[in-house]
């Protein structure tokens, strides 16, 4: 443990041992080995915090936390003490406890630089900046060091960010930390370039854009050295900002000069020069045209700058693409505004074509273009196309041959042109024979470019894989948009070929993750996501690849492993970012401070951590919850309170990445931006409807059975009424997002083939999922009223609650019905799936699970009713006596729910006894498309698909299982 580095202690030697077993993970023995010592010594306070940490590695976290909170109460103030300490509450998640711990320190020991600096981090862990502020201070007065002064400063400013009130930020806490700043100024004490930066950050957010020019034009931007061009970029920043376009134009001018191929600054470049058009400025008469030399003002000046550019590179022994792509972006801005200048630049199918002879051989050369590619008319692209293939070196075709590359660099080329084919559409005005043509070509330009690979390492990408992504992207047209089921197994079986040549490539890899889950096969997904390896932001970009259809497709003990998975990368978030800050302050980089809480921030806010979070708990009920009382306890370890709703809806960031899949489609194919606020909303809908349902459950066990019906207004003295009240006001919100979901869904939209996954909220209204999990609520909150009210004069409240039970078996049987078909089946020796069965079939465990906890419900109210009819009867001597109709609607019910669920039961076993049946080895593949070799692999993948819906039906049965146990238990 890193205590160990600074202790002095004499008590070291005595300690190391038990570091030692700290260090190795045997926390049994550190304990011991504590134990030993603090027999001889029992004022060693850091045995007990090392206890403690050895306790709490080991789960037992009560007892820790009281051994811990026993050496806090004493105040220490030696340095493995507090360190073990520090270590012990981060563990637990409890940074708020170091403060007060490092406080106590810092009063018996006031002048002590490191305790100090040891609080003014711990302050900074729990984003006091207050206290961090006036620790700043503290510190600086016991050391005047500038980076203690300097902590201070950039606390207010943390102030001023945290702010709920931008007036108090704007003229209390950034002007006082501009002073601040000004005073070190006027001292002449600034030293680094930290402190400048901070100079900067303040007057930058305070608006005096002029100041933060002068400041880094003037002496102290002389320290602005770290980033290369550092003063230079903050210079045209704060031209933008002051609209100062000629020093904007002048500057990018100035800088294109030194780099031609700088991209950034030909952009503010062509800002500038057009925004002075649209001003018509003048360059005064005498004097410089501004302070940053000579602008530019003019179209004329403009395209001669960028033909001096592409004049003076043609002299570098190293082609540069910025002049020629600065060309084209002039045509292509001269043409948006309607310019007849642009002839001057040369015609952009020409440009182009030249641009591809010269960089065609480099794989940026496809996104370098594509960006241009609206400039040439619709009717010249085939023209244009057929022209780029006209100067690649092919070989000679021989008869019944392909003309194939003879080099890396032919291929590259090739495979631009074949990218362009795609982006310019002429993939998809041909028909299903020339479709698979193209595609068989593209494999066998696939398979010679391996040659060319063969010393490439297994860590490296094949250079023709690309061939292989497109003619899957052509086959998932062909499935997706015509319904082709053939295509489908051939994408497979080329990618999964493609991935024992390059194992390395995520592209393969991502679309088989696409593709399984569209099928419903789950199985195969978990490896493949596990093998991207994806790192930390990661989790929250692509992580609802995984996590959209982990309890869709009923493997629920992989669901909650990749439930957990997502959300130990969201919890340890804010601990990461912590550190993050701390090393931020303790080197300076001060301008990433306010970075890092927005990046905190936009993680805890995150749509897909809402999601997994609700999912998971969903999850952990339908799988632990059995009757009401493991209900009850269930929600009691979630620490659930229906009333409570911790998802920042207003604040709600969708950091999903759904361009993570390579795509070549033309624009008006592609992900739009409408495409990506209606997947939001469906998103957003959808959680809605989750996160209330989740809450209702929750809300079940805290319905308490009314003893007498008479108390009923201390009852609501008591609060218990305030229940069912909150349930009802739940159910009224699920309903309103019930509503929006089905007028979301009436709009029918369709995304890309490639686009975002859609949410499974169109199957949970059209199998009848929503409208029997609405019923069973509505159910509970009769049966409360019918406890509330008693059983006397209640004949019409009974008629209503039989009636729900009649209508809710209807709306399961009707469920089943949907539920009922094959997964899979061979029709015209076809392999053919049906995943929509296996999402009903989760549906109907969850609607079930649902109905076995309200029906739990219903039984806690109605077994005491009995029990107080049968006291009567024996009072009364009486020898029959009639039971109200709702005891025998309830048991009824119980009954056919019990034959229900049997059934489906008895369905899932023959959907098993079909699968294992089913010899797919024995299936012949009549495909003219696929070699003998890549049949093969088509059988693996189907093989994959039949073991997935094998596996989902065992564990969807297994769960059904138990909750027929508890039906057979639910007795009056």
């Amino acid at each position: 443990m890193a205590a160990r580095g600074h202790v002095q202690d004499p008590n070291d030697r005595r300690l190391r041992p038990i570091y030692d077993y700290l260090d190795n993970g045997n926390n049994k023995m550190a304990i011991q080995q504590a134990d030993k010592l603090l027999k001889k010594h029992k004022d060693l306070h850091c045995a007990k915090v090392l206890k403690a940490i050895g306790l709490q590695r080991t789960g037992k976290q009560d007892e820790a936390f009281a051994l811990a909170q026993e050496v806090t109460a004493l105040e220490p103030t030696d340095d493995n003490s507090l360190q073990a300490l520090t270590i012990l509450y981060r563990e637990m998640h409890r940074p708020e406890l170091v403060t007060k711990l490092y406080e106590a320190a810092v009063k018996k020991v006031p002048n002590s630089e490191e305790y100090h600096s040891h609080l003014f981090m711990a302050y900074a862990r729990v984003g006091e900046y207050k206290k961090m502020q006036q620790a700043g201070m503290a510190l600086y007065k016991i050391v005047p060091k500038n980076p203690y002064y300097f902590w201070s400063v950039m606390s207010l400013i943390m102030q001023s960010i945290s702010a709920q009130d931008e007036k108090l930020s704007k003229t209390m806490f950034l002007p006082l930390a501009e002073r601040m700043v000004e005073k070190m100024v006027k001292e002449d004490k600034i030293e680094a370039e930290a402190e400048v930066e901070l100079y900067y950050m303040i007057l930058e957010r305070l608006e005096k854009y002029q100041e933060a020019l002068d400041v880094v034009r003037g002496k102290l931007g002389e320290k602005l050295t770290s980033e290369l061009q550092s003063r230079e970029n903050k210079c045209m920043a704060m031209y933008k900002k002051l609209f100062k376009w000629p020093e904007c134009n002048a500057l990018s001018r100035r800088l294109l000069l030194k780099n031609s191929d700088d991209w950034q600054f030909y952009i503010m470049y062509f800002d500038s020069v057009f925004q002075l058009i649209d001003k018509s400025w003048t360059p005064p008469a005498e004097g410089e045209h501004s302070l940053e030399g000579e602008v530019h003002y003019s179209t004329e000046q403009a395209v001669k700058f960028v033909e001096e550019r592409i004049t003076e590179e043609a002299k570098n022994s190293r082609p540069l693409r910025g002049p020629y792509l600065a060309k084209l972006e002039l045509i292509r801005r001269l043409r948006h505004r309607g310019c007849n200048d642009e002839y001057k630049l040369g015609d952009p199918e020409e440009l182009m074509f030249q641009y591809f002879k010269k960089f065609g051989d480099k794989p940026c050369c496809f996104t370098d273009l594509k960006v241009f590619v609206d400039l040439l008319p619709p009717t010249q692209c085939k023209k244009f196309i057929n022209q780029l293939l006209g100067v690649i070196p092919l070989s000679a075709p021989a008869e019944d041959k392909l003309a194939l590359p003879a080099d890396i660099k032919a291929l590259q080329q090739h495979l631009c042109v074949v990218q362009l084919t795609r982006l310019l559409g002429l993939y998809h005005i041909i028909d299903k024979k020339q479709k698979l043509n193209v595609v068989r070509e593209l494999m066998l330009r696939y398979q010679h470019g391996l040659e060319f690979g063969k010393s490439c390492l297994k860590t490296e990408l094949q250079f023709s894989d690309y061939y292989c992504l497109l003619a899957v992207h052509l086959l998932l047209d062909m499935w997706l948009e015509a319904g082709e089921e053939m295509a489908v197994w051939q994408s497979l079986t080329l990618l999964e070929e493609g991935l024992t040549h390059s194992p390395c490539n995520a592209q393969f890899k991502l679309l088989l993750i696409r593709i399984y889950c569209k099928l419903g096969a789950f199985e195969p997904v978990v490896e493949l996501y596990s093998s991207l390896d994806a790192k930390h932001i990661q989790h929250d970009t692509i992580g609802y690849l995984l996590t959209r259809y982990a309890e869709s497709l009923g493997q629920y003990a992989a669901a909650s492993q990749s439930c957990n998975f997502a959300l130990r990368f969201f919890h340890s978030n804010q601990k990461d970012t912590s550190e993050y800050i701390i090393q931020a302050y303790k080197y300076g980089a001060f301008e990433k401070i306010p970075e890092f809480i927005a990046f905190r921030n936009r993680l805890n806010s995150s749509l897909h951590f809402a999601q997994v979070r609700t999912e998971r708990m969903l999850l952990d009920l339908l799988l632990e919850a059995n009757i009401s009382t493991s209900l009850e306890e269930s929600i009691k370890s979630m620490s659930l309170r229906p009333e409570e709703d911790d998802i920042p809806w207003k604040d709600l960031h969708d950091n999903r990445d759904l361009t993570v899949l390579f795509n070549w489609d033309p624009k008006d194919r592609d992900i739009s931006e409408e495409h990506r606020k209606l997947s939001l909303e469906e998103e957003t809908i959808w959680l809605q409807i989750r996160s209330l349902t989740l809450r209702l459950v929750s809300g079940l066990p805290t319905l308490s059975h009314t003893v007498h019906p008479k108390n009923s207004e201390k009852t609501a003295e008591n609060g218990v009424l305030s229940k069912i009240d909150t349930i009802r006001s739940l159910l009224q919100q699920l309903e309103v997002a019930v509503d929006s979901g089905k007028r979301f869904l009436e709009q029918n939209i369709q995304y890309p083939v490639l686009g975002p996954p859609p949410t499974r909220m169109a199957g949970f209204f059209s199998n009848g999922s929503c409208q029997c999990q609405t019923s069973l609520f509505y159910l509970v909150s009769d049966i409360y009223e019918l406890d509330t009210n008693g059983l006397e004069d209640s004949t019409e409240l009974q008629e209503r609650i039989g009636n729900n039970f009649k209508s809710l078996l209807e709306q399961l049987t009707d469920l089943f019905n949907k539920c009922k078909g094959d997964l899979m089946e061979v029709r015209d020796g076809i392999l053919k799936t049906h995943p929509n069965i296996l999402e009903n079939l989760v549906f109907f465990v969850e609607t079930i699970s649902i109905t076995l906890w309200v029906s739990s419900y219903c039984d806690s109210i109605l077994r005491p009713f009995k029990s107080s009819l049968q006291k009567k009867k024996k009072k009364k001597k009486e020898t029959n006596v009639v039971l109200p109709p709702v005891f025998t609607s309830f048991l009824d019910y119980v009954t056919e729910l019990q034959t229900l669920t049997s059934n489906v039961i008895d369905h899932i076993k023959g959907l098993e006894i079909i699968l294992t049946a089913l010899k797919l080895e024995e299936l012949s593949i009549d495909d003219t498309l696929l070699s003998q070799e890549e049949k093969t692999f088509t059988k693996t993948v189907q093989g994959k698909v039949q073991s997935s819906y094998q596996q989902s039906i065992q564990e969807i049965g297994e769960l059904l299982k138990k909750r027929l146990d508890t039906i057979k238990k639910l007795k009056i």
